[in-house]
């Protein structure tokens, strides 16, 4: 399956994962969590990683509705939360990496990534705590790389016609989401229904490859892994998702909005910049 072909397979209801043993939640993550040790994940694992930032109120419910028989283990990686995040994280017996200071959404990737590689994980999840991406989607977004279709899978909500909005996207985000979009696809001359997507999934390869780490620390950390993952020839896939707008989800300032807008323009700029030769850019060398 071609880098672009994501509109291919996707959606594939009763998705099997076939022999996978099915783990208990509490026996297999108090195990880890209580050990002093550091156990290596199992082969074939899937490690869902939570960048958290003052999720105390909708950490509990998202938590308890990850896949158990699909996910081997949970990490959380606390932002600098001023709220309870920690404390629910404890009670849960959540493995998590506590910041010494706030770093911003992609910093806080960088340090979910750089842990599951050490851990061993062989396929990463990136779920938000805030309840808006529906964990019993997990399945559906890590088949693609079990099966060894995909390095990187995209949950799109713009698959399914007229799901967003009944998920209460705001429609000032629908539009944006839209024209943003479009703008990708030309430069990348790929074909996504949506690049703007929190719910994501990576094989360890994927990890490995793409320079994540010199990526911004803010929200446009999210563009500039899609525009390495183009512009290193790996395997992304779209599969349709829902989202779930609510009050207790975390939302953007409008003045974040307009940043992360602009700096999604600058990252396609230096792309092109960099395929046309003029000014080579560090991004998107391996």
């Amino acid at each position: 399956m071609g880098a672009t072909s994501a509109r291919e397979g996707t959606g594939r209801p009763g998705i099997a994962l076939g022999n996978r043993p099915r783990r208990e939640r509490s026996r297999s993550i108090r195990a880890v969590y209580m050990g002093p040790e550091e156990r290596a994940l199992p082969a074939g694992s899937v490690l869902v990683v939570m960048p958290a930032y003052n999720a105390a109120r909708t950490l509990a419910e998202t938590w308890h509705a990850i896949p158990a028989d699909v996910v081997h283990e949970v990490l959380l990686v606390d932002d600098h939360s001023i709220d309870a995040t920690v404390d629910v994280a404890t009670r849960l017996a959540i493995r998590t990496l506590v910041l010494p200071h706030n770093v911003g959404y992609g910093g806080n990737q960088k340090a979910c990534y750089l842990e599951a590689l050490r851990l061993g994980a062989d396929v990463v999840v990136m779920l938000h705590p805030d309840g808006q991406y529906d964990p019993k989607m997990i399945p559906r977004i890590v088949q693609p790389i079990l099966d060894g279709d995909a390095d990187m899978v995209l949950g799109s909500r713009m698959l399914i016609p007229g799901g967003a909005r009944r998920g209460r996207m705001p429609l000032y985000r629908f539009a944006s989401n839209k024209v943003l979009t479009w703008v990708e696809n030309h430069v990348m001359h790929t074909s996504f229904s949506e690049l703007h997507t929190g719910y994501r999934a990576y094989s360890r390869r994927f990890l490995e490859t793409i320079p994540f780490l010199r990526n911004s620390n803010d929200f446009v950390f999210d563009t500039e892994v899609i525009a390495q993952a183009v512009v290193l020839r790996q395997r992304v896939v779209e599969v349709p998702i829902e989202t779930r707008y609510h009050a207790d989800a975390s939302s953007t300032s409008p003045g974040a909005n307009i940043r992360y807008g602009l700096g999604t323009l600058r990252v396609m700029v230096r792309l092109a910049l960099h395929r046309a030769h003029l000014f080579p850019c560090q991004l998107f060398r391996s």
